[in-house]
């Protein structure tokens, strides 16, 4: 049997904002899915998450044409080819916006945030810089796969504030590590094994920062589609604020007989055949 995957995106301005710095995208022919949260004031905020879904998503359209993924800046041991492909695109994108910053003074002191998966068949390649992220929802279950570059999150991991403290913290909104921020970025990669039925959702911190963790399994379940759960986690991120803009894109492994194709998915979008 061969994976397919579900997938729904959906990103809001919110209750507060009136302009929307986040941006998402995807390529399900090659298994590439992204969640960026632009900064820096004015319009540079949505140039620097644009320009970052772009190039990542360029990198892979072009290497599959290709058959050879680049390398682009620090290469890491220990994970896939497809985790080091992933690295190379986000090191690449922030290569893209340092350089538009500099170029450009409206636009200078840029900087986004990224959340990006590459799924080949069971094997779900992540990667990351800032404090948007990705979760495993498992058999209702969920897990964080990425550790926030915020301020607050280092403080928590270095045991000076609680985790309860963080989440009333007014220093949640600094993070340390960007894209465009310095000529040079190093993501966190990793792989994971996927599994039937697994939902991967990546999402803004306008998001993760209003929804708690125990919320997100039920929202899944009760949605008949992966739409309508997107709409909903949006949905109750405002009604606890929406004091940010709110970006969410969840993707969900679904393994198939093989006489079955491409069929209507309830609202949900559905690859088969690049998996």
């Amino acid at each position: 049997m061969r994976y397919t995957v579900q997938v729904a995106a959906k990103t809001d301005v919110g209750c507060v904002r009136t302009n929307n710095e986040d941006n998402c995208g995807y390529d399900a022919r090659y298994g590439v899915f992204l969640v960026c949260d632009g900064m820096g004031g004015a319009a540079a905020g949505e140039v620097a998450s644009k320009l970052s879904v772009d190039t990542v998503l360029t990198y892979f359209r072009q290497a599959a044409q290709t058959g050879h993924y680049p390398v682009y800046g620090e290469t890491f041991e220990g994970v896939s080819v497809h985790a080091n492909a992933l690295a190379s695109a986000i090191q690449l994108a922030n290569k893209a916006v340092y350089e538009a910053g500099s170029k450009h003074a409206a636009q200078r002191g840029m900087g986004s945030t990224v959340v990006a998966i590459h799924v080949d068949q069971q094997r779900i390649a992540i990667g990351h810089v800032g404090d948007s992220r990705i979760y495993l929802i498992r058999h209702g279950m969920l897990q964080h796969l990425t550790n926030d570059h915020s301020l607050v999150a280092e403080q928590v991991r270095r045991g000076l504030i609680t985790a309860e403290e963080a989440e009333r913290s007014s220093m949640q909104n600094i993070i340390i590590r960007a894209l465009g921020a310095e000529e040079t970025v190093k993501p966190d990669v990793d792989d994971v094994i996927g599994l039937p039925g697994d939902v991967f959702m990546m999402a803004s911190d306008g998001l993760t920062k209003l929804v708690k963790d125990e919320w997100i399994p039920p929202v899944l379940a009760a949605a008949t589609t992966l739409d309508q759960a997107c709409s909903d986690l949006i949905d109750t991120a405002k009604a606890h604020g929406g004091d940010d803009n709110i970006t969410c894109i969840l993707v969900k492994l679904v393994q198939q007989p093989w006489y079955k194709r491409l069929l209507p998915g309830g609202g949900n979008k559905q690859w088969q055949n690049s998996f």
